[in-house]
């Protein structure tokens, strides 16, 4: 599972994921991609069993892209703590994902098959998600159509 290898702050607070995503909301790296259609909060362990689910289904066949990172620590107290005594220690790791964010992309296989694993991963988050082709793979694929 990913997390930052150093970090400024041990603890931060906890932040708004109010509104759309400005930067990585286009397929940039890839021919397809998986994007959120709300706001979350993606755990590391989240994003590594999505990260499985599509390399076991592509088998060694194209290349996958994870555009999020985990670098938002979430603190949580201990079970059976009282009230006070200041903020708990930090628990585990969260990637800030707003919505229209491009998570994770694929290259190098067939659309179909791209279509499934990206079904796979989208059951394994915490979110709605959509299946996206960049404009130029789109552009030829309708262009073969016609």
């Amino acid at each position: 599972m990913e997390q930052p290898k150093r970090v400024k702050y041990r603890k931060t607070q906890r932040g708004s994921r109010k509104g759309q995503a400005h930067s990585g909301n286009t397929v940039a790296y890839g021919d397809f991609g998986l994007q959120a259609m709300e706001s979350a909060w993606v755990t590391s362990a989240q994003i590594e069993a999505a990260r499985r689910a599509i390399t076991r289904h592509i088998r060694r066949g194209g290349q996958v892209c994870i555009r999020i990172f985990p670098d938002k620590p979430v603190t949580k107290k201990p079970a059976e703590t009282r009230m006070g005594s200041g903020k708990g220690l930090p628990d585990h790791w969260v990637a800030v994902v707003k919505t229209g964010r491009v998570m994770f992309e694929m290259a190098g296989v067939q659309e179909k098959v791209a279509k499934d694993a990206i079904r796979l991963a989208s059951n394994k988050l915490p979110l709605k998600t959509r299946f996206v082709i960049k404009e130029s793979v789109a552009g030829v694929s309708s262009d073969k159509a016609e």
